[in-house]
């Protein structure tokens, strides 16, 4: 079973809007027994929180729903999961400070995996407006595919 974790900073835009759109395309090839898929945050201020209602609105628009609930990032799962993906480089920089030396977890950020849409990042919509948020889905919608495509390949 292959084991990936999203990050970005609160887990309530960018990190579990990844999640949902990875979960919805290996779902959509008959692998979710082959995946354990999560998201957190690397902050613990919005823990127990839904998504952001924003990011849930402009998701069910493309025929998303976010369920996932807002956690931090614990220390195991830097041993539990096989690809640890941030979302820009403030994430990697701190994900690389927090990822213990004998952790198997691979870092990794999310545009790595972009094939068709041009972004060095997957920027936080946070305090934006709905470009924002539909810019959001489209890199991650491209690159979670490219990201299917890279670990089944």
């Amino acid at each position: 079973m292959k084991s990936v974790l999203f990050i970005c900073l609160g887990n309530i835009c960018r990190s579990p809007m990844a999640e949902t759109v990875f979960r919805h395309i290996v779902e959509t090839n008959g692998a979710e027994t082959d995946y354990n898929i999560d998201s957190a945050g690397l902050i613990s201020y919005h823990e127990g929180e839904s998504a952001d209602s924003r990011m849930r609105n402009f998701a069910y628009q493309r025929g998303y729903h976010i369920t996932h609930i807002s956690r931090p990032i614990r220390t195991s799962d830097f041993y539990e999961f096989d690809y640890v993906i941030g979302m820009d480089s403030d994430n990697m920089s701190k994900l690389r400070r927090l990822r213990p030396d004998d952790a198997k977890a691979e870092l990794h950020l999310m545009t790595e995996y972009c094939r068709n849409v041009e972004a060095d990042v997957v920027p936080d919509p946070y305090y934006g407006g709905a470009a924002g948020f539909t810019n959001v889905i489209d890199i991650l919608e491209d690159a979670c595919q490219g990201l299917f495509e890279a670990l089944n390949g």
